[in-house]
């Protein structure tokens, strides 16, 4: 990973809490992003991190789990590209119409 050339190195990394362990982290500083994810309650020295970043990233993470209870409808096997987006703003519709 060191020889990657990155346009977007010094910006923020979504990592997800499993990638908290230092192996994962160490070459994300390396390449000069700043990893957004908490460190485990029971670490001797936590770092900082955004926690706004972090909150819009579960906000997102959940609202692909919602996507999820649809079930067949998102299988996207046997659908068109067009077919399948407009399911996709179906349930971003719903969603948004429960959260009301």
């Amino acid at each position: 990973m060191k020889g990657i050339d990155c346009p977007l190195a010094g910006g923020p990394m979504i990592m997800d809490p499993a990638d908290e362990r230092d192996t994962t982290r160490q070459p994300a500083l390396d390449l000069m992003f700043s990893p957004v994810v908490p460190a485990k309650s029971n670490r001797l020295n936590p770092w900082e991190y955004d926690q706004e970043l972090y909150k819009k990233r579960n906000e997102v993470e959940r609202l692909f789990s919602r996507r999820k209870g649809f079930g067949r409808i998102f299988s996207g096997l046997d659908q068109l590209d067009l077919m399948f987006s407009a399911f996709l703003f179906f349930v971003l519709i719903v969603d948004s119409l429960r959260s009301c």
